[in-house]
């Protein structure tokens, strides 16, 4: 499930993406040890583990990830075996705690856990999400790149009916052709160009998305 808008008097609404324990969806994800990813790749149901001496925190900033249709494990950046590299790293839920950066491919949700040994020295792995970013290309979270966690100035949607759209690569190569790209982030719709087909709720300081149909 890609990141979705609501349209109705032209205006798209971002929703909530789901989060299932220890589970992988496209558009929202779960990795497990626990983390699941959003905007990750399609698949079955994923889990993360943490293999041990891998540092004090599980998926801390820079460091990495496999990437696999079943499971998401930490490993040593430097192996072969290393897809994404922690951008940033947050405790607690992503709807309450900061955005990732704009340049996050997908999102790895880690649920808490008790195990044999933990980030705090008591055996427990804090709830917690880790900001991803492909070791190579391509880049969803990139402006036209047809996914990634957040709606970013330069990303293209398309109408998938009933009110709503979703985020598609703008060069035409996704699945669905782009209907619309979103040329301007402002505060408020008023500051939108007269050319404004669609406002795209974006979040952050400057939360209304302008998009022109194409």
């Amino acid at each position: 499930m890609r990141e979705m808008w609501s349209v109705g008097q032209a205006c798209a609404r971002a929703a909530l993406p789901a989060v299932f324990l220890a589970t992988v969806l496209t558009g929202c994800q779960k990795v497990g040890a626990g983390a699941s990813a959003q905007d990750g790749p399609p698949g079955g149901t994923p889990t993360a583990s943490r293999p041990s001496g891998y540092g004090a925190v599980f998926l801390a900033v820079d460091e990495c990830s496999s990437f696999g249709t079943t499971s998401f494990t930490e490993v040593p950046c430097s192996g072969e075996r290393a897809a994404a590299r922690v951008i940033a790293r947050h405790d607690g839920a992503v709807r309450d705690g900061p955005p990732c950066p704009p340049t996050s491919d997908f999102v790895l949700h880690i649920s808490a856990q008790r195990r044999s040994s933990g980030e705090d020295g008591d055996g427990t792995i804090p709830q917690g999400y880790a900001c991803m970013r492909n070791l190579e290309p391509p880049h969803p979270g990139d402006p036209g790149g047809g996914g990634g966690p957040r709606t970013v100035v330069g990303d293209c949607v398309y109408g998938a009916g009933r009110g709503e759209v979703r985020e598609t690569a703008c060069d035409g190569s996704g699945k669905r052709k782009p209907e619309y790209r979103v040329t301007r982030a402002v505060r408020d719709r008023s500051e939108c160009p007269a050319s404004t087909a669609l406002y795209v709720q974006l979040g952050g300081e400057r939360p209304v998305g302008c998009a022109r149909r194409l």
